[in-house]
């Protein structure tokens, strides 16, 4: 963890008409909560389930929670990006939320987000959108590496442009709107109804931060609510050399530069969080078949743990470290032991 050049890593407020597409849209469909959302959950989580995700790691994570089959086996959703309501610190209910981004370049359908109840096991999907001000809308095709919320606010990382956010006081229900969920084959507004590729409900981009000079990659978010002042992590992986950067901001981004930043000194981390004076950075293994692992930089200490296999964003709730790991048959949200 080498301190670096924060200018280079500056960002710039782009906030167009993002406000007045979600205004628009919210007007025409209303509003939701996430506890909501949660109490009209249609997928059920796994406790310790998918156990291939643990591959070589032990001692194993504290605990685990796998996504359902349809969710384990499909070839065009993955998830990256991991947040929850003690990051909020608004929620009223435990909450864990998971970005996913769509991978098969034909018919793309964008980024998701799931909400998933640890006390129920209960999950739903969202879809992530950009509307327009006439409250026409349509899929963000990003990687969505990495989410962080506070507040209402949801960060979203953007690996090229910077930082998308969105307000989860305008979760959109589409119930609300219309008696069906519209044509699970289209988005946007067709015919006078509102369509989402099936998904009940949507969340509208409400702001972006745009990266100033081209260079510098955004793929992770994470909050460290462990000193006095929150602060937002922001880095960038890079699979090929030790390079990637990590940066620490302010929540409001003021004056466009982060805090702090550092390069890592290592290749292939997916997740960065500082908490309490340490630096915890999550490593993707060599393939979908090799555990990853978690460095620990601590003053000028660094030491190695073990890790599940496709380990990627990285959030502290309830006194634990935890992760959400990628891969087809291998999915699920740990924790661990800060």
């Amino acid at each position: 963890m080498v301190p670096t050049d924060k200018a280079r890593f500056a960002l710039r407020r782009e906030t167009g008409d993002l406000p007045e597409g979600a205004a628009k849209l919210a007007e025409e469909i209303g509003g939701t909560a996430v506890e909501a959302v949660l109490a009209q959950a249609n997928r059920t989580a796994v406790r310790r389930g998918a156990t291939a995700a643990i591959g070589s790691m032990r001692p194993r994570p504290a605990e685990w929670y796998a996504f359902d089959d349809g969710d384990q086996d499909t070839a065009d959703w993955y998830p990256q990006g991991l947040t929850g309501g003690s990051d909020s610190g608004s929620i009223g209910v435990p909450v864990f939320m998971v970005s996913w981004y769509f991978k098969p370049e034909a018919g793309e359908r964008g980024i998701r987000l799931s909400l998933l109840s640890p006390q129920t096991l209960k999950y739903r999907h969202a879809l992530l959108v950009a509307a327009g001000p006439d409250g026409g809308y349509g899929p963000i095709d990003i990687h969505a590496g990495g989410i962080a919320c506070f507040g209402d606010l949801l960060y979203v990382a953007d690996t090229v442009r910077g930082l998308r956010v969105f307000d989860l006081g305008n979760l959109l229900d589409l119930r609300t709107a219309q008696n069906d969920l519209g044509d699970p084959e289209r988005v946007g507004r067709h015919g006078g109804k509102f369509h989402a590729f099936g998904y009940r409900y949507i969340i509208p981009q409400t702001d972006h931060w745009q990266v100033v000079a081209a260079g510098p990659r955004f793929s992770f978010v994470g909050l460290d609510r462990s000193g006095d002042t929150p602060l937002l992590i922001t880095g960038e992986y890079r699979a090929g050399d030790s390079d990637g950067w990590v940066g620490r901001w302010g929540l409001d981004l003021a004056g466009g530069e982060p805090q702090d930043a550092f390069v890592m000194g290592h290749p292939k981390i997916q997740g960065a969080l500082s908490h309490a004076g340490t630096w915890y950075l999550s490593q993707a293994g060599e393939s979908n078949t090799t555990n990853g692992k978690l460095i620990v930089h601590a003053g000028e200490e660094s030491r190695t743990r073990p890790f599940p296999i496709g380990p990627e964003d990285l959030t502290v709730q309830d006194g634990k470290l935890w992760s959400v790991s990628e891969f087809r048959n291998k999915r699920t949200v740990f924790g661990v032991a800060l």
